[in-house]
This record gives structure tokens, C-alpha cells and sequence, in this order.
């Protein structure tokens, strides 16, 4: 394989990811960052998981909320993953902070991806826009589901399923033959490769840290980085994928509890600091009223019972996923390897 594959955020954790897997197998990659300064960190981070692309990775400079320098990144290429989209650790005040960079960027990519005449777009969507805004039903999640953003979720819940449906729209509008399928992950952990990583590793990080005196009674789906890599490019490459979406997880959800558990046992003495007590709702609900940390968990989703499949994966495109607690433990280990647990 030769093929060139544009991939947006190439700095980002899920990007790199990627491209890691993109050059393994065979392919040549250009990957856009807001800034070119940011190459020797991006390569840096390639070193770390172990691949040195040389001259089959080139970067080009581009922001998803600017018109300049997509054109050029998606020429000549045979397809996009479109993996860029903002992931804060704290909620803006303004929502459209993170609404407009998500569903403009995507925008952004998908035109400029039809008039280079590329064969296909992954978008990196998420969950979020797949199982929030419904009450609660019993009900396992799948691809056939969408966020109601009508109701009031999270800014970031809101920006990925609009910007989903966006891209959805695009395609059946003016997509003029460009192919678009999307890959919605849940919670996404995995092997770190540098200092810049994903708000969601914070999760595993907190908790080796010790600074949760006790666990938020949370439950959500978990999937290892490598994975959600390996189920881009089945995406991109397989024909059964055109115009599907893909729910990125492996096996049941799990509580807080269940992956500090999954922590103790699996860390021994580096994971001495990891609580296990859960704290009752109605406590985390008043220690919400004066912390600003407390109030990001303290929302619709505390209690909550939930579950979703990734059967559609595994089943059209033989996707294989670790196991939800290998992608914890993996979290963990490069965590500590890179010294970002404070000890």
C-alpha cells in the first residue's frame, strides 16, 4: 500500500494513534496541525509508540476555524480521517465555543476532501452523539441512536452530535460521490504517548493520584486507543463501511469503582493511592454547590445505569477490541513509564 491518508490532529491523542497504525500498514501520511511548530512534538510522540515514518509523514498547516490550508492538505490524498475536534477538560461557559470548531471544521475537511477527489472521509465522531438527551430506558445503545440535542446536555455532548449530523448532511446534499462513514467511541483510554493527552485520560491520572477521596457512582463505555486506531482504518478501507456509523467499544460499561478496581489489582504498589469507596449522590450533590469539579459529574448522567454495543463493528468488519480493562491498565502503565503521576 502507497495510498495517501490525510489525517486532521495529527498531534492529538487519537490522531496519533493513526497515524501510528497508518504506517504500519504501508500507507504515506499527511497530518494537519495548527501549527508547523508542532512537528518535532507530533514526531516525538510517533517515537514513542514505537514508529519513525520518516519522509511518509508530512504535515501541513491548518485550523479548523479558518478556510487556509485545507485545500492543500487534502490534495492528492486517497482519504481523510478526520480525527480533530476539541476535547476541553472544563466545560466553556459559552457553548459555541466548542459547537463552531466541531461542526465548521468538519465542514471545512468534508469540502475540501470532495474537491480533491477523495475516495472517503472518516469522521471521528463520538457517543455523545449517540446516547444522551433520553430518559433513561433500559435500553442498549447502538448506531441506530442520536443524541436529542434539543434537551440539555453538555456543550461537548452537543457539539459532536451536531457536527455529526452536519457532516450526514453534507454528504447527502453536495457530497458529489465522496463516501463518509464515522467511528463514535466511547471513553477513550490506552497507551499514552506524551505530556498532551486526552481529557479522559485525566480519569486514570486522578485516580493514581489519589485526589478523589472517594468515586462518583459514574458508569460509562471504555476503549483502547489502539482499538479505536484499528477501527479507522476498517472504516476507511472496507466497501461494507461506506455511509455507516461505528460505535468504538468493547464489552459492557464499566463503573468508576469497577476501573479502580481494575487499577488495584492490576497496578499493585503504584496504584496504593487509587480509591475504591463510592461517594452517595445526594453528598456529591451538595459538594457540587462549592466545587466546580464536583459540579462537572454532578449532572443527569450520576447513577445512571447505561450500556452500549459494538456488535455492528465486530460483526461487519471483524473488528476485534482488547478487553475494556487492558485499555486501563495500558492507561496507567504509560503514565507512569512517561512521569506524569505525580508519586
Amino acid at each position: 500500500m502507497s495510498g495517501l491518508v490525510l489525517v486532521t490532529g495529527g498531534s492529538g491523542f487519537i490522531g496519533a494513534h493513526c497515524i501510528i497504525r497508518l504506517i504500519a500498514a504501508g500507507y504515506r501520511v499527511r497530518t494537519t496541525v495548527r501549527s508547523l511548530a508542532r512537528e518535532a512534538q507530533v514526531r516525538a510522540m510517533l517515537r514513542e509508540g514505537g514508529c519513525e515514518p520518516g519522509e511518509r509523514l508530512t504535515f501541513a498547516e491548518a485550523d479548523l476555524m479558518g478556510d487556509e490550508g485545507w485545500a492543500d492538505a487534502a490534495a492528492g490524498c486517497d482519504y481523510v480521517l478526520h480525527v480533530a475536534s476539541p476535547l476541553p477538560v472544563v466545560q466553556p461557559k459559552d457553548e459555541n465555543e466548542l459547537i463552531a470548531p466541531a461542526r465548521d471544521g468538519a465542514l471545512r475537511v468534508l469540502r475540501a476532501a470532495r474537491d480533491a477527489g477523495v475516495k472517503r472521509v472518516v469522521l471521528t465522531s463520538s457517543f455523545a452523539a449517540i446516547g444522551y438527551g433520553r430518559p433513561p430506558s433500559g435500553a442498549v445503545y447502538t448506531e441506530a441512536d442520536w443524541t436529542d440535542t434539543t434537551q440539555p446536555v453538555a456543550a461537548y455532548v452537543k457539539s459532536k452530535a451536531i457536527a455529526e449530523r452536519a457532516a450526514w448532511d453534507f454528504i447527502a446534499r453536495e457530497g458529489n460521490g465522496l463516501e463518509l462513514a464515522t467511528v463514535n467511541p466511547v471513553v477513550v483510554f490506552g497507551p499514552v504517548l506524551g505530556p498532551d493527552y486526552s481529557a479522559s485520560v485525566v480519569v486514570i491520572r486522578t485516580l493514581l493520584e489519589g485526589r478523589a477521596p472517594a468515586l462518583p457512582r459514574l458508569m460509562f463505555g471504555v476503549i483502547d486507543v489502539r482499538d479505536v486506531a484499528d477501527l479507522h482504518l476498517l472504516a476507511m478501507t472496507r466497501p461494507e463501511a461506506k455511509g455507516e456509523r461505528f460505535l468504538a467499544v468493547s464489552g459492557d460499561f464499566m463503573m468508576v469503582q469497577d476501573i479502580a478496581l481494575a487499577l488495584k489489582s492490576g497496578m499493585g504498589a503504584a496504584a496504593r493511592r487509587v480509591p475504591t469507596r463510592v461517594m452517595p449522590n445526594w453528598l456529591l450533590r451538595l459538594g457540587a454547590l462549592f466545587s466546580p469539579t464536583l459540579k462537572a459529574v454532578a449532572g443527569p448522567e450520576l447513577g445512571r445505569i447505561r450500556n452500549a454495543s459494538g456488535a455492528k463493528a465486530r460483526q461487519i468488519l471483524g473488528w476485534s477490541p482488547r478487553p475494556p480493562a487492558e485499555a486501563v491498565l495500558a492507561t496507567a502503565r504509560s503514565l507512569i513509564e512517561l512521569g506524569l503521576v505525580k508519586r
